[in-house]
């Protein structure tokens, strides 16, 4: 009678066993095709962080005409170029503008780059209140010719305009490359696109 009964205890022990164990299979699978979804989803997002990439660094070189260093960081694959790096790009441009010939490799030279200065004499009055866009469009049409950011720079505010940000020539860059009525025609220079047009300033 005794071995009958510890027969019955160990096949009822035997098959809580085999449940267990089929619970745990289950749950393997489960964890095995989350982990798979989790794969995909990862890929997905390096994929989309390198086209984010390569489309930063095609604006970078659209706008200034060099490529800027991207700055990357713990929480992100690629972020936006730093005011620093738009700063080391202009900076670049400036630089290989000032080549000269050499006996190595054969440059013609370009027109030296002006300096943006900070002891500008306010003159006027007439761009206080008007946006980056419509006062570059003004001075081009005044000039009947491009303009690099600096000089744009300069004669904004003779004319008084109010910047406000740390780095004043990167947003008179950037707010051109943005604006359809303007064309870069060298590296950080910009002109109208059309110049009967450039007395609708947008």
């Amino acid at each position: 009678m005794a071995d009958e009964n510890l027969l019955a205890t160990l096949e009822q022990n035997l098959r809580q066993t085999r449940q267990t164990r089929a619970r745990f299979v289950t749950k393997l699978a489960e964890l095995e095709a989350e982990a798979e979804k989790v794969r995909n989803e990862l890929n997905a997002i390096d994929l989309l962080a390198n086209q984010t990439e390569s489309t930063i660094r095609s604006i970078m070189t659209s706008v200034l005409g060099a490529t800027a260093p991207v700055r990357f960081n713990s929480n992100t694959h690629a972020s936006v170029p730093s005011d620093a790096a738009i700063e080391a790009a202009l900076r670049e441009d400036a630089t290989r503008s000032q080549i000269v010939e050499s006996g190595f490799a054969a440059h013609v030279p370009r027109a030296p780059v002006p300096e943006a200065r900070e002891d500008v004499e306010v003159k006027s009055n007439r761009f206080f209140d008007r946006t980056i866009p419509q006062a570059t469009a003004l001075l081009l049409r005044e000039t009947g010719a491009p303009l690099h950011v600096n000089e744009l720079y300069n004669r904004l505010l003779e004319g008084g305009f109010q910047f406000t940000g740390q780095h004043p020539t990167i947003s008179i860059a950037v707010s051109l490359n943005r604006n359809r009525r303007f064309r870069k025609v060298a590296p950080g220079t910009f002109d109208l696109v059309i110049r009967d047009a450039s007395s609708q300033a947008s």
